[in-house]
């Protein structure tokens, strides 16, 4: 398990994460194509926040469970709190993430193209 520093592009938002990224999520969907992060799910404990969460900015839509996380100086979204299943989801058995969805592209010393991508069809949810 390795530890990694995080932050958005001018440092306000620091965090820490405790991974083996062994691959990295691009979704289809609106937002995330729009907003190219290379994502990976760390477990509520493996991650940190360094920086106050009241000081970041929150975007909510469509279920509004969800929550993209963004430094409200210099726009980055370093990480968020994955939405809740839609009811064909859970009906179906899939489970609520509970932990945090990181842009990988915000962590120092990590080269997104060094594991596999792995593509995510969220524009047929």
């Amino acid at each position: 398990m390795k530890t990694y520093q995080g932050t958005c592009h001018c440092k306000a938002v620091r965090f820490e994460i405790d991974a083996d990224i062994d691959h990295v999520r691009a979704c289809d969907c609106s937002v995330c194509s729009r907003r190219g992060a290379l994502i990976f799910r760390v477990a509520p404990e493996a991650f940190r926040l360094l920086t106050p969460i009241e000081d970041l900015s929150v975007y909510r839509w469509g279920s509004m469970t969800g929550a993209d996380y963004f430094c409200p100086v210099c726009g980055i979204l370093p990480f968020r709190k994955p939405s809740a299943p839609t009811a064909t989801e859970a009906a179906a058995g899939l489970r609520p993430f509970l932990g945090w969805a990181i842009n990988t592209r915000c962590l120092e010393g990590f080269d997104p193209a060094s594991v596999p991508l792995m593509k995510i069809h969220g524009s047929r949810l």
